[in-house]
């Protein structure tokens, strides 16, 4: 099967397994797992921050890093499309026990002005507001990407008003690829970053929390009671060593692929909408004519997989398992469906 669902669903390369092997590995809890330290290290370097911490899922590094910067009651600002709010099963309320104000942007996108105007006031009626999340790329706003100055503004904003900001960069060195703008412009903005580390750059799991010493001491405490505490995990680090040195730059293939592909759907008579393609996630609407479950199955019968994401609306990855050949071979089942 072609799969076409997430960039999640990617396995790691030869060389990759091979630098997995060959990790120099010891007990995590106890901090003496040399892989795991190497990549905190590098995971903090390249975004300029004091510290790092290796989690098992990016659902993990946003809880904690939401979590070391709320105190309950109080709110979070984030926008509507945001996976902290749609796709982390209410671990805001669960893990944080915090109220949400959420904006409506422009594909998953909102600035200093929109975040202002929803700041509560000093009012015993209100939930003290506390921090403010946004996510670059945007995984529901079709891989939407923040341009700097605004980053910049929401961050001036923050400092201003004494909330904390964290970035739920999952797919960050998607957008890096793509702008002007670098990591350490990134690290600069925000309080606590997430990156994860198992969809475009290809390992099979695990993120990493950025921060102050003082923040990545607090998420370690936390992500000990989480049960996200492991062990000899330096296997998988490693896959993380391989994939921040050999993979980031090669996200451009993936983006050029979406884009090809959107050309395509932009000629078919039941697609009635492509949202504009910045990165490696492709989403577009199917005329009312056809269902959603309707079109992924006669993709399924031609041997490929995507997902529903929203009424009439299918997404597309693309990813590094996702050759040219298999291009071409989806282009021509999208043709023939109708």
């Amino acid at each position: 099967m072609i799969d076409l669902r997430s960039d999640t669903v990617t396995k790691p390369t030869k060389e990759m397994l091979q630098y997995m092997f060959e990790a120099e590995v010891g007990d995590d809890v106890f901090e003496q797992d040399p892989s795991i330290n190497a990549l905190e290290e590098k995971g903090a370097k390249i975004f300029s921050k004091e510290a790092s911490i290796f989690c098992p899922s990016g659902t993990m590094t946003n809880q904690i890093g939401i979590k070391i910067q709320s105190n309950s009651p109080g709110e979070m600002i984030c926008d509507e499309l945001s996976h902290v709010y749609l796709y982390e099963g209410g671990g805001l309320s669960f893990n944080s026990g915090i109220s949400v104000r959420l904006l409506q942007g422009d594909r998953g996108r909102i600035n200093a002005d929109l975040i202002r105007n929803a700041i509560n006031p000093d009012d015993v009626h209100k939930a003290e507001t506390q921090l403010v999340s946004i996510e670059n790329t945007c995984n529901k706003g079709g891989g939407s990407i923040y341009d700097l100055k605004t980053m910049k503004d929401i961050s001036t904003l923050c400092r201003e008003k004494g909330l904390n900001l964290h970035l739920d960069g999952a797919r960050i060195f998607n957008a890096l690829v793509e702008s002007d703008y670098t990591a350490n412009d990134i690290g600069a903005c925000f309080d606590t970053i997430s990156v994860c580390l198992s969809k475009g750059l290809g390992c099979p799991v695990g993120s990493l929390l950025m921060g102050s010493k003082a923040n990545i001491k607090k998420a370690r405490r936390i992500r000990k009671i989480l049960g996200g505490g492991m062990r000899q995990a330096g296997y998988l680090a490693a896959a993380g060593i391989y994939a921040l040195d050999h993979n980031i730059q090669r996200l451009k293939e993936d983006h050029e692929k979406a884009r090809n592909l959107s050309l395509v759907l932009q000629t078919l008579s039941y697609v009635t909408d492509v949202y504009p393609v910045e990165t490696n996630v492709l989403v577009f609407e199917i005329d009312a004519k056809m269902s959603t479950s309707d079109f992924l199955e006669k993709l399924q019968s031609r041997g490929i997989l995507a997902v529903e994401f929203g009424p009439q609306l299918i997404r597309f990855v693309t990813h590094l398992d996702f050759s040219n050949e298999d291009m071409e071979v989806v282009m021509e089942a999208l043709k023939g469906i109708g």
